[in-house]
């Protein structure tokens, strides 16, 4: 996948990373005529997102469930494609499985009277305000379509006016989620099912915005997605369409630093020797490319004293499972939650340690398409929340035996056998820091714990470096896939803008 040799002209554009913000911005800015080059560190192109192919069985190690198609499509409609010449998507339902520990199955629906009847089965209650939680949740969606999501927040202006003001007012940030989910309902089931949105975004729903309600609207109503041929081939079609408007991908090329001259960046240095280019946008984490990649004299506003003060999101335990067995209780999306769902949060933010009893999330995509495993056989992606890197976790010492209990809690629920698996690969939070130079192995970027990591994220422009912008999980609009994807766009129309293409 690496391009034969770098290019010897100044760029106008160097990206450093190709996860979705970075191929996303790229095509972008390429579409509009700019000269751009991205370079990433692994042998692959996807940041966190790789693909795993091992005796025919076939694995997406990183984000697997898709959800807002549309900031996909936008990517590919506002390069002038038909996004289906690049990648299939298909939608399903039911959504998502969730087994609690007393044996109750709850799939989520977009079928709101199918759901009602799930929920009614342990508690009526909680059934008859499923409509009015729904209708919040679509709710706290528009509003943050439309004052949030889709615009950067570079200027003062941008973040401190009247407008802004009523729309934090309506999501009611001091609200925390599960107060909210409490508002509407009292089952323990149900609260962990829709508290559980707060991990899309590294968070803990005692602790983050109840604006992240808005997922319950996001996977019942807009859909839960999954891609032919796997979660990869999105990267893969946004990879082949970079290319076919000029990009230049380069991938095992290492950046050293960002190279600044009176203020203004001037380019990245590089394994390769200098890239020179007009703007540079890292497509990283801001905390990591700050205190790696810049000298300390050009980020007065982002020291070591400021990036320790962030909390990282959560990171996550992966194992990738090919196993010569099926499971007829599996759907492609499935989670297994604990008998209590508080603890496993007081685990991982308070102690900084692995959950006693964790919640256990499978992908196994050859649920929806055969070929993704031998035949009879499974191909599981298993995820456990983690704590990000400190000293209370040693992960070289305790991978093996906490990956064994992993596969114990799930043989206790009824998928056993995962011993003896044809593959079994783990994958680590320190793994992920050592790939991806994550910031303490974190996955979204810092965490929306509280208010203020949540709505006043770093910014997509640097405030030290003239010329430098960043996208990704850490910056705004936040962490997820879709929401990296559209950080992507906004930062490359502002380029396209300020560049005169």
């Amino acid at each position: 996948m690496t391009e034969a040799s770098s290019p010897r002209t100044k760029q106008d554009v160097i990206i450093i990373g190709s996860g979705f913000g970075g191929l996303s911005c790229a095509i972008r800015l390429a579409s509009a005529g700019l000269r751009v080059t991205i370079l990433e560190r692994q042998s692959h192109v996807g940041g966190k997102l790789q693909q795993v192919v091992q005796d025919g069985y076939h694995f997406d190690r990183g984000p697997s469930t898709i959800t807002m198609p549309d900031a996909f499509r936008s990517v590919f409609d506002q390069a002038g494609v038909q996004m289906e010449d690049y990648v299939q998507l298909y939608e399903l339902e039911p959504r998502t499985r969730n087994v609690f520990a007393d044996g109750t199955t709850v799939d989520l629906s977009k079928n709101r009277g199918w759901m009602k009847e799930q929920i009614a089965a342990y508690s009526q209650q909680d059934a008859m305000r499923y409509d009015a939680f729904m209708d919040e949740s679509a709710s706290l969606y528009a509003e943050a379509n439309r004052h949030f999501l889709g615009k950067l927040l570079l200027k003062p202006s941008d973040k401190y006016n009247l407008q802004m003001l009523r729309s934090l007012l309506r999501v009611r940030p001091a609200v925390k989620l599960d107060a909210l989910l409490r508002r509407y309902f009292s089952h323990p089931h149900t609260l962990a099912m829709f508290g559980r949105y707060a991990t899309y975004v590294g968070s803990s729903p005692y602790l983050c915005p109840s604006i992240f309600a808005m997922m319950g609207h996001v996977e019942a109503e807009v859909g839960i997605y999954g891609v032919k041929g796997g979660t990869y081939q999105l990267i893969e079609g946004m990879t082949r369409l970079a290319r076919e408007k000029g990009v230049h991908i380069l991938t095992g090329v290492e950046v050293h630093q960002i190279v600044v001259r009176h203020g203004k960046v001037v380019g990245v240095d590089t394994d390769r020797g200098l890239m020179e280019a007009d703007r540079v946008v890292a497509n990283g984490d801001v905390l990591s490319v700050n205190r790696l990649l810049l000298a300390q004299e050009h980020r007065k506003r982002m020291s070591d004293d400021r990036i320790a003060k962030y909390e990282p999101s959560i990171s996550g335990f992966v194992t990738l499972a090919g196993v010569r067995r099926q499971y007829g209780q599996l759907l492609h999306h499935t989670v297994f939650f604990p008998e209590q769902y508080e603890p496993e949060f007081e685990h991982i933010f308070g102690d900084r340690m692995m959950p006693a009893d964790p919640t256990i999330y499978l992908c196994y995509s050859g649920y929806s398409e055969s070929g993704m495993a031998p035949v009879g056989a499974s191909n599981l992606f298993i995820l456990v929340n983690a704590p990000y890197l400190s000293n209370a976790w040693n992960w070289e010492q305790q991978q093996a035996c906490y990956g064994d209990f992993v596969l114990e809690q799930l043989e206790a629920r009824g998928i056993g056998g995962l011993k003896q698996s044809d593959v079994l690969i783990r994958y680590t939070p320190q793994q992920i820091a050592q790939d991806t130079l994550a910031h303490q192995g974190s996955i979204y970027g810092i965490s929306s714990n509280s208010m203020k990591q949540t709505f006043m994220r770093p910014g997509n422009q640097s405030s030290d470096v003239q010329g430098l912008w960043y996208v990704g999980g850490t910056t705004h609009p936040g962490g997820g896939t879709p929401i990296v994807t559209l950080s992507g766009q906004l930062v490359g129309e502002q380029l396209v803008a300020e560049m005169g293409r």
